[in-house]
């Protein structure tokens, strides 16, 4: 492990508004396309910001992994469970991550996205039944829609997707957060500890009685390959825990934030949602970037990147949100622009590992925010935007951590 550099700022940086990075503290180092920084470990890692820099990384999966030929004296990111340092097999990284796909591909496909699609709907609607409970038992005061919308529906649909029952959303959602907590440290263990117990109970029923989810999907397979353990099986299932439930969090509540924050964007989605929606929910995506710590990689051998070399062994993030705003590549970044065509953003990866829920992102993204204005199109923000709470530097993916709303 190399020694931080005695200038590299802390990551990730302080953040003073809620829709543009270029807001942190540390401005200027966002401003090149690669730079040291410090994570929120203490170890040393180079901060990829650059659009072109990114997709490189992204599409290199020989020279750039998230496996470490010495694990134990890696740069870490964080204490999180997850993402806070190397992950998968060096060695066996390309064979266990097409393993881990080919096993994930019958859980992401069009029919069962398309079976899911019915249960997004019904789930939707019981968020914004509880959104409109709670504004009716408190009239006086705010509805939190991060509380009863952004945060649940994820977690009910990733409880269909593995075949859970889906009253244990709130069991989901309180293990994504200690996995992806940035300082978790021991509770993140003890979440995944309790996730896995979930999970063994989960496949025990499943053996016997099989369904078309992801869970007796990866049964299947493992009956095809005895190698792959039940501990496999829990690590899958925690993977799609914390990707299908984070990340798409982090945009209801960004998205919302940005559509309400003015609310000329807010009515012209609401005038004609079938027709809008889909350019609106690719903008969210791009420009909604909830921030976080970036992406891990690790450099399998020393390679030049946007001008400096990076050593072998080297930790690298890979800053999604701000390569989402490179005006090299994007007219007028930092402007939300739903017409904006093309809109190649790297918000789910780039080249042969890109992320394979994209699909079903942006199928309850698209659901989600028409579904929001038609049940309340007098939909505001209770607080000046500058007041959303951020959490750039408490969990991975960071976000926000409230969205007060009134109607």
């Amino acid at each position: 492990m190399t020694s931080t550099a005695p200038d590299a700022p802390d990551f990730p940086f302080r953040r003073t508004s809620v829709l543009h990075p270029e807001s942190a503290e540390g401005a200027p180092q966002i401003k090149c396309p690669v730079t040291r920084v410090t994570t929120p470990a203490g170890d040393p890692a180079w901060l990829v910001t650059g659009y072109d820099e990114v997709r490189e990384i992204y599409a290199d999966d020989k020279r750039f992994l998230r496996s470490h030929h010495a694990p134990e004296t890696a740069p870490r990111i964080t204490q999180a469970f997850f993402l806070g340092g190397p992950t998968l097999n060096y060695g066996r990284e390309q064979q266990d991550h097409d393993r881990m796909r080919r096993m994930l591909v019958p859980a992401f496909s069009v029919p069962r996205i398309r079976r899911l699609t019915e249960q997004i709907h019904t789930f939707i609607e019981e968020c914004l039944d509880g959104m409109e409970a709670a504004r009716q038992a408190r009239p006086d005061q705010p509805v939190d829609l991060f509380e009863l919308l952004a945060s649940r529906l994820p977690a009910m649909v990733v409880c269909a997707m593995l075949g859970a029952p889906v009253k244990d959303h709130v069991k989901f959602h309180d293990w994504s957060q200690r996995l992806g907590a940035v300082h978790g440290g021991d509770d993140g263990k003890a979440a995944m500890g309790e996730f896995m117990a979930y999970t063994s109970q989960l496949a025990d029923f499943k053996r016997e009685n099989p369904g078309t989810d992801a869970i007796s999907d990866i049964l299947a397979m493992q009956a095809e390959d005895p190698s792959f353990t039940d501990r496999d099986v829990a690590m899958i299932a925690a993977v799609l825990l914390s990707a299908g439930v984070d990340t798409t969090t982090d945009r209801i509540g960004m998205g919302s934030v940005w559509l309400l924050s003015d609310t000329s964007r807010r009515d012209w989605l609401a005038a004609d949602p079938d027709a809008r929606v889909n350019g609106t929910v690719e903008e969210i995506l791009r420009i909604a970037a909830p921030g976080g710590v970036g992406m891990l990689r690790y450099a399998d051998e020393d390679v030049e990147v946007g001008g400096v070399t990076v050593a072998r062994g080297e930790a690298v993030l890979l800053g999604n949100d701000v390569a989402n705003r490179d005006a090299a590549k994007f007219e007028n970044p930092d402007e939300f622009d739903p017409s904006r065509s093309p809109n190649q953003h790297v918000s789910f990866g780039y080249g042969p590992r890109v992320c394979i829920g994209s699909s079903l992102a942006r199928t309850e993204l698209r659901m989600v925010f028409p579904a929001l204005l038609r049940r309340f199109p007098d939909l505001r923000l209770a607080v000046d935007v500058d007041e959303i709470e951020l959490r750039y530097d408490q969990h991975v993916t960071g976000g926000v951590g409230s969205v007060p709303v009134l109607w």
